[in-house]
C-alpha cells in the first residue's frame, strides 16, 4: 500500500477477527476497483451501528433501535417462542450458533461474559440478578445452559447452579461429545469422557 490514507485502511481492517493484513489488503483494493456506491454504503452502514443496533431490554440479543420501548429483538417478539424455556448463553455468537440449528423453540438471556477470575470478571459481574427476576416474570419451567465447554465456560456452570439453587426449576446442561464426522483417535480426553457419560440407548 503506496499511500497513508491506504495504509490506514488495511491497518483498520486487519483488527477485524479472521482478517490478516493481505485479507485485508484484497478488501481494499476491491472496493477501490468495484462500484464507489459499495464502500459508501459500507461507510453509511458501520457509522451508523452503534446507533442503529443495541442489545435487546429483554434478553441481550442484539436488536435494531426502532424507537419502541422496550427495545425488543426479533426472538423476544415472536409469539410462537415459549416463554418456559429459557437457553442462557454467553455471547450473542453462541445464540445464534444455536439458532442455526432449528431446534430452540424457547427464549433466550444473554450474560454478556463468562466467569474468569483471571480477567477480573467475578461473580458480581453477570446480571445474575436480571436473570433471576425474568425467571420469575415469564414463569420458566427449565433453564437450559448453554455455556461452552470450556474451563470459563464451565465455571459459569457451576456459578448458576448455585446461584439458582433456590429458585425451584430444573437446570439442564447442553451435552457435549464428539462432533459428527470427526474420529475418536482426535478426540481430547475430556471430549471423550463427555461422549461416554452422555450416551443413549441406540
Amino acid at each position: 500500500m503506496t499511500t497513508p490514507k491506504l495504509r490506514r485502511l488495511v491497518q483498520l481492517l486487519a483488527r477485524l477477527p479472521g482478517v490478516g493484513e493481505k485479507t485485508a489488503q484484497r478488501y481494499v483494493l476491491y472496493l477501490l476497483a468495484a462500484d464507489p456506491s459499495i464502500a459508501r454504503d459500507l461507510g453509511e452502514e458501520l457509522s451508523r451501528l452503534h446507533e442503529t443496533i443495541r442489545p435487546c431490554d429483554e434478553c441481550g440479543n442484539l436488536a435494531e433501535a426502532d424507537g419502541q420501548s422496550p427495545l425488543l429483538c426479533q426472538v423476544c417478539r415472536d409469539d410462537r417462542r415459549d416463554p418456559a424455556l429459557l437457553c442462557v448463553v454467553g455471547r450473542v455468537q453462541d445464540l445464534l450458533a444455536i439458532e442455526r440449528t432449528g431446534t430452540m423453540r424457547g427464549r433466550y438471556f444473554v450474560l454478556g461474559k463468562l466467569l474468569s477470575p483471571l480477567d477480573g470478571v467475578g461473580p458480581e459481574s453477570l446480571p445474575i440478578p436480571r436473570l433471576k427476576q425474568k425467571i420469575a416474570r415469564d414463569g420458566v419451567r427449565e433453564l437450559i445452559v448453554a455455556t461452552p465447554p470450556s474451563v470459563d465456560g464451565e465455571a459459569t456452570a457451576l456459578l448458576l447452579k448455585r446461584e439458582l439453587d433456590g429458585v425451584g426449576i430444573p437446570l439442564t446442561r447442553i451435552a457435549s461429545g464428539v462432533p459428527h464426522g470427526g474420529d475418536l483417535e482426535f478426540a481430547d480426553p475430556i471430549t471423550m469422557g463427555r461422549a461416554l457419560s452422555g450416551r443413549q440407548r441406540l
